[in-house]
C-alpha cells in the first residue's frame, strides 16, 4: 500500500518517492561524461594542444552549466548519510562512530542513523526494485556483488560472545557470508567469558573462515573506498534484522512485488515507532505477535522437517493434522501482524489490540472524617486574584468545613492529588506540562476565566494528554494545546466525561471516545487534528452539543466493526458546526458485509447473495451500496484477542473427510505424500483471500443515509460546511 494513506510523510521523503528511475540514470551518464572529458582534457595538456588559461576558462564554464538550479548551497551540505561514491568524490562523506570507552577496536563508519527515505531508497532503487517473494536473496546478492568490495578491508566481527578485528580476503555474495583472517596481534573484546586467538581459529576452522556480512561492521577509512561496503552490509543487517521474516518465504502467492507488499509498510512501521507515533501498547503486541509467530513457525517448520515421504506410520498421520492446526493458527498471527502494519488499517482496528491500556489507579475516596480539597493551580498567586477567586468561586461553593484549600503551580501535580470528590481550580495562566494527565477519579477540572485565558498545553510525545477513566469527570473552562499526543488529546477510556464550554488545538489525534466510555461535549471548540476530531468506538455513548469541529482530517469518525460482542454506539449531535474538514463531516468505518470473514459459507459462494447479511439497523439504499462489489476487499472483522482461532467446522469436517480417504488409499509413501499436499493445498486456498484482503485498505463513498441508522438516537440542527468530501460518507475495509 502506497505511504500516503494514513500516514504523515515528510517533503524530503515526498521528492524520493517521485523521483522516476530515469534520473538516476541520467546522474550516472551525466557523471561519466565528465569523467571522460576530464580525462580527455588532460591528455591534450601532456600533448601540449590545449593551455592551462584555456583549461581554466573551459573550467568556469562547465562550473556554471553544472551548478545546481537550488538554493546554491554546497552539496556536502544536503548530505545526510546515505552515498554512493563515484569516481569524482574525494575523501568519505559518511561520519565516524567512535567507540565508547576505552577500547582496542579502530572507529568503525556511522551508518546506524539513516533516515527513512535514506533506506527506501536503498532498498526500492538499488537493492530489491520490483523483485518477487523468490526473487530476494538473488537480488540481495547481486546488489552486494556490485557494492561490496571483494577483498583488502578491515572489520570488527560482532557477535553475541565476542567481537573481533578481522580482515577480509574473500567475499561470497550468493551466501552473504566473507572469508576472513585474524589480524594480528589478536584485538578482541569478550562479553562474559574469556577468548582466546586459538579459540576464535578454531571456531573459524569450524565455518571454513566464512562469518555472515551481516556482523561485519567496516572499519573506518577516510580514504571513501569503502563507503559503499560499509551503506550496503548496513542495509543488508538492517534487511534481515527488522524487515525480513523467516515465513515470508512460506507465502506461496509469488506474484506481488515484494517491496511494494513488505518492505514498505514494515519500513513505515519501524520509523513510527522510532518517532513516539504508535501507542506503547500496541507497539508491545506487535513484538509479542511476531516473536508468538517466529515460535509457531520454528514449531512447524519442525514438525513438517519430520516427516517422512517413505513412512505409512499413523503417527505421520497425526502430525499432519497437527502440522495444519499450527498452519491456521501461524496465518491468523499474520493477519494480525499484517493489520498493524499497514497505515491504514492500523489507525482503523488498532482498538483491537490495544484496548486494554488504562490510566494510574484510582485513589478513591479520602480517609473517613477527612475534608474534600480544592486544589488551586495558579502561576501567581496575587492577593487581588486571591480576593477574586474567593468572592467568585470559594465563598459561593466551598465555603462550608467539609473543604479545605491547597495551592498549586503546576494542574498535572495537582490533578495528581486529588481524591474522589475533590475540586481543581486553575486560575489565568499558560501552563506548560510534561507529561500526560491522568484522572482515574470523579473530580471537577474548571478554568477560573476564558478558555482563551486559562491554556494548558503540552509539548513532549507521549500516548495521550488528558486521559480518563472515572465514573464521572467534569472539565470546564480550559484551552488544551496539544503535541504529538498518539492517542488524541483527550481519551475517555472508561466511565464519563463531561466537557464545557473547551477549546481543545490539536495536532496529531483529536478525542477519542473508548468502548464502554461516555462523553458529552457542550459548547466546545476542537481543530487541527491529522486525524478525525472525535472518535467514536463501539459501545460508546457520545453527545455532540453546540461544538464545533473543523479543519481536521474528518470530523467525526465512527467506527463499527461488526464483532458478535460489539454493541451499536448511541450518538446524540444537535447543533454543530462542522466545516472546512479535509475529507468528511461524519464517516462511518464498518466492514464490507458481503466479504466478511465471519460467514465462511458465503465465501464459498461468493456468487450468491445473502441479503441477511444487511444489518437490521442500516437504511435499505445504503443496505443497497452495501451489497454493490467494492473495489477493496475486507479483513477479518472478528481477529480472536487471546487465543489463535479455531478450525472452523467446514474445515474440522474436510479434514475428517480428509483422514477417511486416508485409511482408505494404501498407507504407502506416495500416499502420504498426497494427502499432506492436498491438506496444505486446501487450507492455502482458504487463506488466501484474507491475505488478499488483509493487505488491501477499503474504499471510500458519500453515504447520504447515514443520519438514518439507529446508533444516531438523535441528529439535528447541525450545520456542515466546506468539508472536502461531503458530510456524511462511509469506509468499508
Amino acid at each position: 500500500m502506497s505511504e500516503e494513506v494514513g500516514m504523515d510523510v515528510q517533503p524530503d521523503e515526498v521528492s524520493i518517492y517521485q523521483t522516476p528511475a530515469g534520473n538516476f540514470d541520467a546522474e550516472d551518464a551525466r557523471s561519466k561524461s565528465v569523467r571522460k572529458e576530464r580525462v580527455d582534457l588532460q591528455s591534450e595538456i601532456e600533448m601540449g594542444a590545449v593551455t592551462e588559461d584555456e583549461l581554466a576558462k573551459d573550467a568556469l564554464v562547465s562550473q556554471g552549466l553544472f551548478q545546481d538550479d537550488g538554493d546554491g548551497k554546497d552539496e556536502d551540505d544536503n548530505d545526510s548519510g546515505t552515498y554512493y561514491p563515484n569516481s569524482d568524490g574525494s575523501g568519505t562523506r559518511l561520519q565516524r562512530a567512535e567507540r565508547d570507552g576505552d577500547t582496542v577496536f579502530p572507529d568503525t563508519f556511522q551508518t546506524s542513523h539513516l533516515l527513512h527515505y535514506e533506506r527506501f531508497k536503498a532498498y526500492q532503487d538499488y537493492m530489491l526494485g520490483d523483485c518477487k517473494m523468490s526473487e530476494v536473496k538473488a537480488f540481495t546478492a547481486d546488489y552486494l556483488e556490485k557494492v561490496v568490495e571483494p577483498c583488502d578491508w578491515q572489520a570488527v566481527w560482532c557477535t553475541d560472545v565476542f567481537d573481533v578485528l578481522v580482515e577480509v580476503v574473500d567475499v561470497d555474495y550468493k551466501d552473504m557470508k566473507a572469508q576472513v583472517e585474524l589480524v594480528l596481534p589478536l584485538k578482541c573484546e569478550a562479553r562474559g567469558c574469556e577468548v582466546t586467538e586459538e579459540a576464535i581459529n578454531t571456531l573459524l576452522e569450524a565455518t571454513l573462515q566464512k562469518v555472515p556480512l551481516q556482523e561485519l561492521e567496516v572499519v573506518y577509512e577516510e580514504s571513501g573506498d569503502f563507503d559503499s561496503t560499509a551503506l550496503a552490509l548496513e542495509h543488508l543487517r538492517f534487511f534481515y534484522k527488522h524487515i525480513w521474516r523467516e515465513w515470508d518465504e512460506e507465502d506461496e502467492d509469488d506474484d506481488f512485488d515484494y517491496f511494494m507488499r513488505y518492505v514498505e509498510p514494515r519500513l513505515r512501521l519501524y520509523y513510527d515507532i522510532l518517532e513516539d507515533r504508535v501507542p506503547a501498547g500496541l507497539v508491545a503486541e506487535y513484538h509479542a505477535l511476531v516473536g508468538q509467530c517466529s515460535d509457531k513457525f520454528q514449531e512447524f517448520s519442525s514438525l513438517r522437517n519430520g516427516l517422512s515421504s517413505d513412512s505409512d506410520s499413523e503417527l505421520d498421520n497425526v502430525s499432519m493434522v497437527e502440522g495444519l492446526r499450527l498452519y491456521e493458527q501461524m496465518e491468523a498471527l499474520k493477519r494480525k501482524l499484517r493489520i498493524i502494519e499497514n497505515p491504514l488499517l492500523r489507525y482503523v482496528l488498532r482498538y483491537k489490540f490495544n484496548s486494554g491500556q488504562h490510566c494510574s489507579t484510582a485513589r478513591g475516596a479520602r480517609p473517613a472524617g477527612a475534608r474534600r480539597v480544592v486544589h488551586v493551580v495558579s502561576v501567581s498567586a496575587t492577593v487581588g486574584l486571591l480576593q477574586s477567586l474567593m468572592a467568585d468561586k470559594l465563598a459561593p461553593q466551598y465555603s462550608g468545613d467539609d473543604f479545605e484549600v491547597q495551592l498549586h503551580n503546576d494542574p498535572q501535580v495537582a490533578v495528581a492529588a486529588c481524591y474522589e470528590g475533590d475540586v481543581v481550580i486553575v486560575c489565568p495562566g499558560h501552563y506548560n506540562i510534561s507529561s500526560s494527565i491522568s484522572i482515574p477519579d470523579s473530580i471537577l477540572l474548571e478554568g477560573y476565566g476564558l478558555p482563551d485565558e486559562v491554556v494548558i498545553e503540552k509539548k513532549s510525545k507521549g500516548d495521550t494528554f488528558v486521559e480518563c477513566a472515572a465514573a464521572s469527570v467534569k472539565i470546564s473552562n480550559l484551552k488544551f494545546i496539544e503535541h504529538d499526543a498518539i492517542e488524541g488529546i483527550l481519551c475517555v477510556r472508561q466511565g464519563k466525561v463531561e466537557m464545557e464550554n473547551c477549546v481543545m488545538q490539536c495536532e496529531t489525534t483529536g478525542v477519542i471516545v473508548r468502548t464502554s466510555a461516555e462523553l458529552i461535549m457542550n459548547m466546545c471548540d476542537l481543530y487541527g487534528s491529522k486525524g478525525a476530531g472525535v472518535e467514536i468506538y463501539p459501545g460508546s455513548v457520545c453527545s455532540l452539543l453546540g461544538t464545533g469541529i473543523h479543519h481536521c482530517k474528518d470530523g467525526v469518525l465512527i467506527k463499527d466493526f461488526a464483532d458478535k460482542l460489539d454493541t451499536k454506539p448511541k450518538i446524540t449531535m444537535v447543533n454543530n458546526v462542522i466545516h472546512n474538514n479535509e475529507g468528511y463531516g461524519v464517516i462511518l468505518v464498518k466492514p464490507n458485509d458481503d466479504l466478511s470473514d465471519d460467514q465462511p459459507a458465503k465465501m464459498e459462494t461468493a456468487d450468491e447473495p445473502d441479503v441477511g447479511t444487511v444489518p437490521a439497523e442500516v437504511d435499505p439504499a445504503a443496505a443497497e451500496e452495501a451489497e454493490e462489489p467494492c473495489e477493496a476487499s475486507s479483513v477479518e472483522s472478528d481477529l480472536p484477542e487471546a487465543e489463535i482461532p479455531i478450525i472452523v467446522v467446514e474445515e474440522e469436517q474436510e479434514e475428517e473427510e480428509e483422514e477417511e480417504e486416508c485409511c482408505a488409499i494404501n498407507e504407502g509413501s506416495e500416499e502420504n505424500d498426497v494427502i499432506k499436499r492436498e491438506l496444505t493445498a486446501t487450507n492455502t486456498r482458504k487463506l488466501r483471500r484474507q491475505i488478499s484482503k488483509a493487505n488491501q485498505g477499503g474504499s471510500m463513498q458519500a453515504d447520504e443515509n447515514l443520519p438514518l441508522q439507529e446508533m444516531f438516537v438523535s441528529i439535528q440542527g447541525n450545520q456542515f460546511k466546506r468539508n472536502g468530501k461531503g458530510s456524511f460518507g462511509t469506509f468499508l475495509y
